[in-house]
């Protein structure tokens, strides 16, 4: 089969030219897995740190967001059969979606909503697992609940933010407050219903007072955690909670003390590299999306189709997700 895979270490302070095509066995689905025909993808910040961080005699096949055919299934497969459309995020552990064919656990895989094409499908399930076990199961928050509260979502034009807005606003009472720098990024968190936005290139406590509000209750920090960290704190209300997706290169927990202001981190591929025994839980999270979004719940958080599946398109991908300046999600679509 054919796959688009990173092929050597980073040289001269880059490895993108090193995204290659390469011809790899179809592998045989076993036990839990789906033999999946990959129709469509997303690229991910996560693709770009793997790619940046691969130091390995082998060649790496990226990707963590696909729709696909499912082709043949493991003996122990209970959910799916031949002919189900799916889509999921995989897993970091295993072969990714930047190829014809994948295995891909049954567990962390869902139906694929029916009323969208296979390109805007592709765009969500790792952003749309992030987004909910951040705001459901890292934050706490609660559906149909916290309607004195105020969530702050930094980044919130990104893949994550885009459909964390969305969960926030429609499934919750909290009041939606997300961040973004330029008139774009701005309009598009609007659209996506967030109560108010402001700009994070600015301080945030003086934006957060342009719209009146002292003190927000939760925050998710999706990029830059490091450069708004105190700022975070000092708007975190006492007892607030504060969860993040990112990387700092240090976090000094300590200034959290004074207001009890509890940390979490969102890993979505935290259950699928542990098989967790709730395991099965982004199945179920996966399903609730693909209804959401076929009751028109909630949309698509596509922002740009990069043509086909190949190596040149995967490198425009990776070249725009660097920048933190894509809006919504990058996609591509067949072989």
């Amino acid at each position: 089969m054919k796959a688009i895979a990173i092929t050597q270490a980073a040289q001269n302070g880059t490895n993108l030219e090193s995204l290659s095509e390469i011809t790899l066995p179809t592998p045989v689905a076993t036990g839990h897995d789906l033999l999946v025909e990959v129709k469509a993808i997303s690229v991910n910040p996560v693709d770009t740190k793997v790619r940046a961080g691969f130091n390995a005699e082998q060649p790496r096949v990226l990707g963590w967001d696909a729709v696909g055919v499912v082709v043949a299934t493991g003996e122990a497969v209970s959910l799916f059969k031949p002919g189900d459309e799916v889509w999921y995020a995989g897993s970091l552990t295993r072969p990714g979606s930047n190829s014809e064919f994948q295995l891909v656990d049954e567990r962390i895989a869902a139906l694929k909503p029916k009323s969208i094409n296979n390109a805007s499908a592709a765009a969500m399930p790792l952003t749309a697992i992030t987004a909910w076990e951040m705001l459901f199961d890292r934050l706490g928050v609660a559906e149909n609940g916290n309607e004195n509260d105020v969530l702050l979502i930094v980044g919130a034009a990104g893949g994550v933010g885009s459909i964390l807005t969305q969960l926030a606003r429609k499934l919750t009472n909290i009041t939606v407050i997300g961040t973004a720098s330029r008139p774009q990024s701005q309009k598009w968190v609007t659209d996506l219903g967030a109560h108010h936005v402001i700009d994070h290139s600015k301080p945030l406590t003086e934006e957060l007072a342009r719209i009146g509000v002292k003190n927000v209750t939760h925050v998710a920090s999706l990029n830059q955690t490091e450069q708004h960290y105190a700022q975070l704190i000092e708007v975190l209300a006492p007892q607030g909670k504060l969860a993040l997706i990112d990387d700092p290169e240090t976090l000094d927990a300590r200034p959290l003390k004074v207001k009890s202001i509890s940390l979490h981190w969102e890993f979505m591929f935290t259950r699928s590299m542990f098989e967790t025994s709730d395991m099965i839980e982004q199945n179920r999270l996966l399903t609730r999306v693909a209804s959401l979004i076929d009751q028109g719940v909630l949309q698509t958080t596509l922002g740009e189709h990069f043509g086909i599946i190949n190596a040149d398109n995967l490198r425009r991908a990776h070249e725009l997700i660097e920048t933190n300046r894509a809006v919504g999600k990058i996609v591509l679509e067949g072989f």
